[in-house]
């Protein structure tokens, strides 16, 4: 196996080269969990893995709690489906709140404030109201709770690793937070050692090839556990040493998968690219830094023929949306066609019209 095959069997593992999958709630728990930091970006990771779905489809399964955005894995904003949220909370909550702690400490946030700010936060979310942030701010300045940027922030991640709080339906153009137990009825808890070889199943399936270094970065796990999990599933996977690493993956890379007449416009902070701890295999290394900014801003992506050759940026208009590609070199730009199919399904997804911009160097 060699790199352009790990980057081609990535793309058909990730379901973006093609998609078995017909409804959100199913991609996203095979993908296990998905990063969402920036919100309209995250709902198109997964509408390119899902080529039936629009962005109206996936903001639905958001508002009827079928997937649940909330913070998961290193921590960050994450989407998983609302199957999996429970065990998965249980299982990474644990080892996240110590770096919640000590940035409480940071804020000058006392353990009797948390304690409070849950308590009027609960108190106002119960009976099925879904609040937005500055709605909640207003509970909690009436409670004399000084909680503004950072402190609200933090404060509410606590409540969501407690496994208290989740996204609730927008309001509008506004997200909202709900009670977890309202919006989705708990399970029974999931033995730790089945939670953790449930989590590594999940990502070498979908992210595979990948390696244990890639699992640590993207579960957040700590290393003894990481390793354990993998040692736990290892029989259902197929290795293969690469440049002295070790990759797992569910099936051989097959002629069929290496598609080197194709083009994606991937979004900002997608799986493809921030699930790995190694990204050479789909991106040079001269070119990280064009991809992703110093101070770990991940930029939407464009990938051709299996490897990230630019990124590109939106531009929203009152009747389209103008796409700009941006390629790392200058001899690297797609054939219209292929620019125009993938800036298609972008357009299929927003249910309005694409206009591809000049290109830049």
């Amino acid at each position: 196996m060699n790199l352009i095959e790990i980057s081609h069997s990535r793309l058909h593992n990730q379901q973006i080269t093609a998609s078995k999958f017909k409804r959100v709630k199913d991609l996203v728990a095979w993908m296990g969990a998905l990063q969402a930091q920036d919100y309209n970006m995250a709902k198109w990771a997964i509408g390119i893995r899902l080529p039936s779905s629009t962005d109206q489809s996936v903001e639905d399964a958001l508002n009827n709690g079928e997937i649940i955005r909330t913070h998961l894995l290193r921590p960050t904003w994450h989407i998983v489906s609302s199957s999996d949220i429970y065990w998965m909370l249980e299982l990474t909550a644990p080892h996240l709140k110590p770096i919640l702690r000590a940035r409480f400490k940071q804020l000058e946030i006392s353990e009797e404030l948390v304690s409070k700010s849950k308590s009027v936060i609960e108190k106002a979310l119960i009976g099925g109201n879904h609040l937005t942030r500055d709605e909640i701010m207003l509970q909690l300045e009436k409670a004399n709770i000084e909680a503004v940027n950072l402190r609200l922030s933090h404060l509410m991640m606590a409540c969501e690793l407690d496994g208290m709080f989740c996204s609730g339906a927008a309001k509008g153009k506004k997200l909202t937070y709900a009670l977890l137990e309202e919006r989705i009825s708990k399970p029974s808890s999931v033995p730790r050692s089945e939670a953790l070889a449930e989590l590594a199943r999940r990502y070498f399936t979908s992210h595979g090839p990948a390696t244990l270094q890639d699992f640590i970065w993207w579960s957040g796990l700590p290393v003894k556990d990481a390793r354990s999990a993998l040692e736990s599933v290892k029989g259902e996977f197929i290795s293969a040493q690469v440049s002295q690493q070790t990759l797992w993956f569910s099936e051989p890379c097959t002629p069929d998968q290496i598609d080197n007449e194709s083009a994606h416009l991937l979004p900002a902070y997608d799986e493809f690219i921030i699930s790995y701890r190694d990204r050479n295999a789909s991106i040079a290394a001269k070119n990280h830094k064009n991809a992703i900014s110093d101070n770990g801003i991940f930029r939407p992506i464009l990938v051709a023929n299996g490897q990230i050759k630019g990124i590109w940026k939106r531009t929203q208009k009152k009747e389209k949306v103008l796409i700009e590609p941006e390629y790392f070199e200058a001899n690297e730009p797609l054939s219209n066609e292929l620019i125009e199919k993938a800036s298609a399904h972008y357009s299929h997804f927003l249910n309005c019209k694409t206009e591809i911009q000049n290109q830049t160097h």
